[in-house]
């Protein structure tokens, strides 16, 4: 006979137009009712929970359309988000019916681990920080288009300019666009180190370059002025949300690396109160930053990162790759130690799950970032540096003296 561990429960099977329930507890026949998604029913299905004692409630996280019931039950009920893969039914019995009473069962049992749900302020941080990186993406694909249009147009600027589209590169094109400036007008447009490249430059604008391609450009500068307007907002936005969280905002940011951006959709995404993580183990294994376990018969087998949440994994990525251009820190040595070994990709996981936990202890002590130095690793495996370097030279027929500078 199955262990009770919640007496009264209810399990939701959520699809985009129904929500199919199913009660069980003592004193309660089994009872299973469904309703739509609009919400008037929603507050229907709430209040047949409540006169039911229904006190715990599990749902699978299904797309968006969890979202909705959460919204309207989690101020009465303790509502538990569960991932879809843990809660796999017998194959060949699935149905809304059959699902809804297999989660009621799971739950009553304690067989279900809550997915990390933050709060609603949090949540509505996270929708802000996730539009901005989708609208900075558009407008690197609207960029990448332009610079397509241009070699159509056999205009090589981006063979020479490091960066199309920075100060110089822009009055360029920009002149290129009005049609009024000869070529050598254009070249004099170079700033900086670009001066000394202006004969390069001339050579590579000229091209063929027609009212067609100055259509599609105009077309994509439009639009990259559109979206840079909305960003503009969505940062004023984003400032607006963290005003609560400007000391653990202002913290993050002394990690190297780790900037305006970088701390907000940190913030975003792991919220601020790391109790909910039991240790940084957990929150890295969330956040799918942590090897995972392949093991059978004694064979393990392989150790790739586990599956976790993606917009994570992507900021801290990216605030990787700064740290390993930094100076004279740690994480900036810690990454150029692994490259060689193991790969640029490998090495930026790596070096993103020490910021995560960097981050987690910040967060969770409230004390800023302290640099350990681009030495600290030397230091740390001195013994097995020298014991490698005397073995190489050992086996080439060198006797070895060591002698420690004083």
């Amino acid at each position: 006979m199955e262990e009770i561990i919640i007496d009264k429960g209810c399990g939701l099977d959520v699809h985009k137009e129904t929500v199919v329930g199913c009660v069980m507890g003592s004193g309660i026949k089994k009872e299973i009712r469904t309703f739509s998604t609009m919400t008037g029913d929603l507050f229907r299905l709430k209040g047949w929970l409540s006169e039911k004692g229904i006190t715990h409630v599990a749902m699978e996280s299904t797309g968006p359309y969890w979202k909705p019931v959460f919204n309207v039950l989690e101020d009465s009920f303790e509502v538990i988000l569960v991932n879809a893969r843990h809660i796999k039914n017998v194959p060949g019995r699935k149905t809304d019916v059959k699902d809804s009473e297999w989660i009621c069962k799971l739950l009553r049992s304690g067989l279900l681990a809550a997915s990390f749900v933050p709060p609603q302020g949090i949540r509505e941080l996270r929708d802000l920080t996730r539009y901005r990186r989708k609208l900075t993406q558009t407008i690197s694909s609207e960029k990448n288009r332009i610079q397509k249009v241009l070699e159509d147009a056999n205009v090589k600027i981006s063979s020479v300019l490091s960066d199309t589209f920075g100060v110089s590169g822009m009055e360029m094109i920009e002149a290129i666009m009005e049609g009024n400036l000869s070529v050598e007008q254009i070249s004099e447009l170079a700033k900086g180190r670009l001066k000394s490249k202006k004969a390069e430059i001339r050579e590579s604008l000229v091209g063929n370059f027609r009212d067609h391609h100055r259509f599609m450009i105009q077309a994509s500068l439009g639009q990259i002025g559109s979206l840079e307007k909305t960003i503009a907002d969505l940062d004023q936005e984003i400032d607006r949300k963290l005003e609560g969280y400007h000391q653990e905002y202002e913290l993050l940011q002394t990690i190297p690396g780790v900037k305006e951006q970088g701390a907000a959709s940190i913030i975003a995404e792991i919220g601020v109160d790391m109790d909910t993580f039991p240790s940084e183990g957990h929150l890295s294994s969330w956040a799918g930053m942590s090897p995972g376990n392949n093991e059978s018969a004694g064979k393990k087998k392989s150790g790739k990162t586990t599956h976790g949440n993606k917009n994570l994994r992507a900021i801290l990525t990216q605030c990787a790759w700064a740290a390993s251009k930094t100076k004279n820190t740690y994480l900036s040595a810690k990454y150029h130690s692994l490259v060689g070994r193991r790969g640029k990709k490998r090495a930026l996981i790596a070096v993103g799950h020490k910021i995560l936990i960097m981050a987690y202890h910040i967060l969770k002590n409230g004390v800023p970032y302290k640099e350990l130095g681009k030495h600290y690793l030397i230091h740390r495996r001195e013994d097995k540096i020298v014991k490698s370097h005397v073995k190489r030279l050992q086996d080439i027929g060198y006797e070895v003296e060591l002698k420690k500078v004083a």
